[in-house]
């Protein structure tokens, strides 16, 4: 093998282009990646990290431009390429087989043999296992991708990288769906991986992790590499400034104000978690909501946030305790009718539960309104367009018209229409389960841009997140949960991310075991 250059780079990117029809996604970018270090790519949805990225692992090639490997010129026709050439990618969407196991997903097309070719199986799992071990994960080698979290699933894609040995590992968006806790085990193997002398390329919106974990910063905007930085001279005001072209605000909030009456009011309620037969996930959890009110449900992967807003939306079964809207009891409601009265969900995986991927951004818009343009079991077509290209005005969907592909827009977008969704059914309590997770900072303002007018307007909201940097930031009031118990409560204006990240983990909650019912 060549040796190395002098600087360390082991790839390089050279006057690479990218086309998509008229479309420019990159734009003569020149990209070095070092030995042993971890290399950031900054900047919004569309800037163009990802296209370089499947470029670097051979999911595409570029429209003119080259790559070099140990300074040797190299054209990787396929992902299987690179994987020889010893570079591996976590892909941004989780690209698993559901109906697989864990084993089968990370062994998929390089399955360990025997001597005589069949599968040797016992290997594989002490492999998953080890892996598993290394991630801080207990995670069962025969369990059906199906039946994890999608944090899990998540864990699973990290490990299929690491099985491959890489000596250049790509991560775009590895810790969208993970935990504080989860991360920061990702980031221990992150540095054991870079001791060792792999090369690390990063992607992530989550920008003050994606600063922590750098040593080198690299930010796109529109196509292009536009700024480089090592890690100990830049912020996170140099950080967005760059990648937006001006200077960040992250508080919505405003000024404190008067909220109107309780909306939304949980006394005492209890959920079985849907993984473990007879464990509760929420455990006598009350709260309220009030009008005008966003409040934040903060807490660790596993905490019970997840579930408790599928229950209050009708998702999941209520073992015990109430629900109320404006004062009314919605036991033994469904989810139709919960929408009915007004509790509308944003769900977690937008991908799988939040959009119809073969219809377009109108068809999905509508999709939970449709009885508002129906007249004696017809759909009047009129006013449907008409609502839907309001709303795509309303909440700033960027797209070339109501009948494009749902999959032609960006994540960013992509959410917007679920919001709109949401929103066209007139919620009095809007629920958003991780509403920004692996979306861009500019996305991120303008989703809670729209929360905070539609709360101005009474709207009550409920949102859960894993940021603190959003739990501070971005609301009224923050409820941490832990163990499937509410912890405390914060006022966002006066509290500390310490604080509220140390009740996240504090030991009030393993005080009391979430119960086995009874």
């Amino acid at each position: 093998m060549p040796a190395e250059t002098g600087t360390g780079v082991v790839l390089r990117a050279i006057d690479i282009t990218k086309r998509y029809g008229a479309t420019q996604a990159l734009k003569g970018v020149n990209f070095e990646v070092r030995r042993g270090k971890v290399t950031v790519l900054f900047g919004e949805n569309g800037a163009g990290k990802s296209t370089l990225m499947k470029v670097l692992a051979g999911v595409e090639g570029p429209t003119t431009g080259h790559l070099e490997l140990d300074g040797e010129r190299i054209e990787l026709r396929s992902p299987n390429e690179a994987v020889d050439h010893g570079i591996s990618i976590i892909h941004q969407e989780l690209n698993l087989c559901p109906n697989l196991s864990v084993r089968d997903n990370i062994f998929i097309g390089r399955e360990k043999r025997r001597s005589f070719g069949s599968i040797d199986y016992a290997s594989e799992r002490d492999v998953v296992r080890k892996l598993m071990a290394r991630l801080e994960e207990d995670i069962d080698p025969d369990t059906p991708v199906s039946d994890l979290r999608l944090g899990q699933q998540q864990i699973v894609e990290i490990a299929r990288a690491l099985a491959m040995d890489a000596r250049i590992l790509i991560m775009d968006e590895p810790t969208s769906a993970l935990s504080a806790a989860e991360v920061e085990v990702l980031f221990k193997v992150i540095m054991d991986l870079t001791d060792n002398g792999v090369a690390i390329v990063y992607i992530s919106h989550h920008l003050e992790e994606a600063i922590e974990i750098s040593d080198h910063a690299v930010v796109f905007r529109d196509g292009e590499l536009v700024a480089t930085a090592d890690a100990a001279d830049i912020d996170l005001s140099w950080v967005v400034g760059k990648m937006v072209g001006r200077a960040a605000d992250y508080d919505f909030r405003g000024e404190e104000r008067e909220y109107g009456e309780v909306v939304l009011s949980v006394e005492n309620l209890k959920v079985v978690d849907p993984a473990g037969a007879g464990r509760l996930a929420v455990d006598d959890v009350s709260l309220t909501v009030k009008q005008g009110e966003i409040v934040c449900l903060y807490g660790l992967m596993g905490a019970g946030r997840t579930e408790l807003v599928e229950a209050l939306a009708g998702r999941l079964p209520i073992a015990g305790g109430t629900v109320r809207l404006d004062g009314d009891d919605l036991a033994g409601t469904s989810i139709a009718q919960r929408i009915g009265r007004g509790i509308g969900l944003v769900p977690e995986d937008r991908q799988r539960d939040g959009l119809v991927q073969s219809l377009s951004v109108g068809k999905n818009l509508s999709l939970a309104s449709l009885f508002a343009t129906t007249k004696n079991f017809f759909l009047s077509r009129g006013p449907e367009t008409r609502r839907i290209t309001d709303e795509i005005s309303d909440v700033r969907v960027k797209t070339s018209g109501p009948g494009a592909a749902i999959t032609s827009l960006s994540g960013g977008n992509q959410q917007k229409v679920v919001i709109g969704k949401m929103l066209l059914t007139d919620p009095k309590v809007l629920l958003l389960d991780e509403p920004t997770r692996g979306i861009d900072v500019g996305a991120k303002g303008e989703i809670f841009s729209l929360l905070y007018r539609e709360a101005r307007r009474g709207l009550a909201v409920l949102y859960v997140t894993s940021e603190i940097g959003e739990a501070i930031t971005a609301s009224h009031r923050v409820v941490v949960m832990a163990k499937g118990r509410v912890v405390r409560e914060f006022d966002p204006y006066t509290t500390t991310r310490e604080e509220i990240m140390t009740a996240s983990g504090e030991s009030e909650a393993g005080q009391h075991p979430i119960g086995a019912l009874e």
